[in-house]
């Protein structure tokens, strides 16, 4: 897996997300669950990865599509 990005902004994985499966490119979501420890804040930021392989095209579609990547 590879950091595509990263974002404190839920709005911006799920669209982030709704481009890629359009493009058959497979994601997950890390530090879901972090707000529990940050007590819902929402100051931890989520990552969200794709397969080393689907990286290139993955940055592209981000790209294209003005997602901000947090990197």
């Amino acid at each position: 897996m590879k950091l595509l990005l990263k974002t404190n902004d839920p709005t911006v994985i799920a669209f982030a997300q709704a481009m890629l499966d359009g493009e058959g490119i497979d994601s997950f979501v890390l530090d879901v669950h972090m707000s529990v420890f940050e007590g819902g804040i929402g100051i931890l930021p989520r990552r969200l990865m794709v397969a080393e392989r689907d990286h290139l095209r993955a940055a592209t579609t981000i790209r294209d599509n003005d997602i901000p990547d947090g990197l």
